[in-house]
């Protein structure tokens, strides 16, 4: 992309953007609904900045946490498919790296929710070693204070639902 080029429009990010917004103002259960369709569309080899951004969403709106670990583990297999170019087509200072922090440090704590402690500290040490990628503002600050909030509740034997960890919305 020039500096000319703006990022092209992108009728599927923004139906996730919808839905996720759904689920902020109050509606998670159609939030869901409508998520999960939206999947179902994709595919499980569809657009990898779609399934990695869908998945991220819908994991904060299961039931459970098990349902949650699914979809968790979804949204890291699709960053592993996910390139630079293609997150800069929707967004210039969109990279990779940056979401993984969040992605481990998401799948650390629900490890630990459920009482994984052996990987939920694997997915913190990743999350701390990318932290390095995360931008110097408020997102990035959300990020490391819940990877500080996993930690001392990890070392606490804690799996209690935190508040300070950061939802994807």
């Amino acid at each position: 992309m020039d500096d000319n080029d703006q990022p092209t429009p992108d009728p599927v990010m923004a139906r996730i953007i919808e839905a996720v917004q759904l689920g902020q103002s109050g509606t998670p259960t159609q939030a869901r609904h409508l998520l999960t369709e939206l999947w179902d569309e994709i595919g499980p080899t569809g657009d990898a900045l779609h399934r990695c951004t869908l998945a991220h969403y819908l994991a904060d709106l299961q039931d459970t946490a098990e349902a949650e670990l699914v979809w968790d583990e979804r949204a890291l297999a699709a960053a592993a498919d996910l390139t630079d170019e293609r997150a800069r087509r929707h967004d210039d200072d969109l990279r990779v790296r940056g979401f993984l922090p969040s992605l481990h440090l998401n799948l650390a704590d629900v490890h630990r929710r459920l009482g994984h402690g052996g990987p939920a500290g694997e997915h913190l040490v990743t999350a701390r070693q990318l932290a390095d990628a995360l931008p110097d503002d408020a997102y990035g600050d959300m990020i490391r204070a819940g990877i500080r909030g996993v930690a001392e509740a990890l070392e606490a034997g804690s799996t209690r639902r935190l508040g300070s960890v950061p939802s994807a919305g």
